[in-house]
């Protein structure tokens, strides 16, 4: 099985820069407190890392 990680959005887009905006819509997130599991990538973790002002890692699986 492989790595997963829980990611939940903890910000609000509203008055951020168009990036942040679609690294959230690449996440799969676009609602307050609205929560994915995500492989557990390089990629996924350099998005999370981008706007870490915005989610967090609830969990990580695996």
């Amino acid at each position: 099985m492989a790595k997963t990680i829980v990611v939940k959005q903890i910000g609000s887009p509203i008055r951020r820069p168009e990036k942040q905006r679609q690294t959230l819509i690449g996440l799969g997130l676009n609602k307050m407190h609205k929560t994915r599991e995500l492989e557990d990538t390089p990629a996924v973790r350099g998005m999370v890392n981008k706007i870490p002002h915005l989610v967090e890692i609830i969990e990580e699986k695996g």
